[in-house]
């Protein structure tokens, strides 16, 4: 009989299942976002929802529990300071599930889990000539360049010491080129 088969086991042992959900755990509270395997992200959902319902109430108690699963003091303070307010007048479903097809390798069926209200932050970088590159840093090394002449002809020239006698360099044979060696003869 299959009473109380609920959970998927995903091909693990129990103790490497709780490893596994307890990293994507600690990963999804600090990232708010990340892509798995479809199977995980469904197993993963119930667990997160539960903890972020556990956040929403600020006590020793509670951070304990969390603790018992993260075991992050930063994360533990971040689910209960920015994510159990966030969802504090949500009463369930803090997260979503999207399907962003199988994987090139393995051809698994991935899946983004991230929290309601995501947003993704797009960095925007400057747009910079490509020509440009090269004449840019030369510009800005002439100024320095100029600020150090300056600074020099500030300050008082040191006279130069005389010149120790150096000894005559001895003179360096030119490298032979190694000889090739003849052919040897096979014998019939």
């Amino acid at each position: 009989m299959r009473h109380g088969m609920v959970n998927r086991k995903l091909g693990r042992t129990s103790a490497h299942r709780n490893a596994l959900f307890r990293n994507q755990l600690s990963s999804l509270i600090d990232r708010e976002r990340i892509i798995t395997t479809l199977p995980k992200a469904k197993e993963l959902r119930p667990q997160i929802e539960r903890l972020i319902t556990i956040g929403k109430t600020d006590n020793v108690h509670n951070r304990r529990q969390v603790f018992r699963v993260v075991a992050d003091e930063t994360l533990v303070a971040k689910l209960f300071d920015t994510l159990g307010p966030r969802f504090a007048d949500r009463p369930g479903g803090y997260t979503r599930i999207i399907k962003i097809g199988p994987r090139r390798g393995d051809a698994a069926e991935t899946a983004i889990i991230e929290f309601v209200g995501y947003e993704l932050k797009i960095e925007e970088k400057p747009e910079e000539p490509v020509k440009g590159k090269k004449a840019a840093p030369k510009k800005e090394a002439e100024p320095v360049e100029e600020e150090q002449e300056a600074a020099e002809e500030e300050k008082p020239k040191k006279k130069k010491a005389p010149a120790k006698k150096a000894a005559p360099k001895k003179k360096e044979k030119p490298k032979e080129k190694p000889k090739k060696k003849a052919p040897s003869k096979k014998k019939k």
